[in-house]
């Protein structure tokens, strides 16, 4: 039992059509606008991978390529990316740092983060 995605075309929203045959014809109306004139689109799929085959996609040196370490917002997009590939959640500090990268701010400067004090004796 498919269930099919469209774009409306008088709205432009996403659409998804429940269809409970694989050959009968999508008799799909827009549920925003009631429009009937609706485009199909390809729909996004996940694909399994154990952990040994998520590790060598990260292998990849073009997860890198761009980077500038000197500008927060390049290293924020770079953790963005890899927080895709790795398809986990993050815990909410890591994404409040994130967060304040891509507004510009370096990690050297968010020492309001709980990090370790410097001056501190061991």
């Amino acid at each position: 039992m498919p269930i099919y995605e469209y774009r409306c075309k008088g709205c432009n929203k996403r659409v998804n059509v429940f269809q409970r045959q694989m050959n009968a014809p999508a008799a799909a109306v827009c549920p925003n606008c009631g429009g009937s004139d609706l485009r199909r689109l390809i729909s996004r799929f996940a694909v399994v991978r154990n952990e040994d085959q998520m590790l060598d996609s990260l292998d990849d040196d073009s997860l890198l390529s761009g980077v500038d370490e000197n500008d927060p917002r390049s290293v924020a997009a770079w953790a963005r990316k890899m927080q895709s590939k790795m398809g986990e959640e993050v815990e909410p500090e890591f994404e409040e740092m994130i967060d304040r990268m891509e507004a510009g701010e370096m990690p050297d400067e968010m020492d309001d983060m709980g990090g370790a004090d410097d001056d501190m004796d061991l």
